[in-house]
């Protein structure tokens, strides 16, 4: 008798769950907002292009989806960390 194997979906959840937990936490930093590709729904972009005032940095959320892709929102926070 061959023991069960797991259904392909479990297997493909987990590792689904293990790419997201390998994942880097840290935010990307581009120096155009022409360089940002890929904009997800809750993903964070700060944009180093002179725009915004001294100490601070552009960033771009990624606010909903919408039929025309996700919508973005931008403002100027405080930079963290070096430059």
């Amino acid at each position: 008798m061959k023991p069960a194997l797991p259904a392909p979906w479990i297997i493909g959840a987990s590792a689904a769950v293990a790419l997201l937990a390998a994942s880097p936490a840290h935010a990307d930093i581009v120096s155009r907002e022409s360089d940002i590709t890929v904009l997800r729904p809750g993903q964070r972009i700060y944009v180093d292009d002179g725009s915004c005032p001294t100490g601070q940095i552009k960033e771009i959320f990624g606010l909903r989806l919408t039929p025309a892709g996700v919508e973005r929102t931008r403002k100027c926070v405080e930079r963290r960390g070096k430059r």
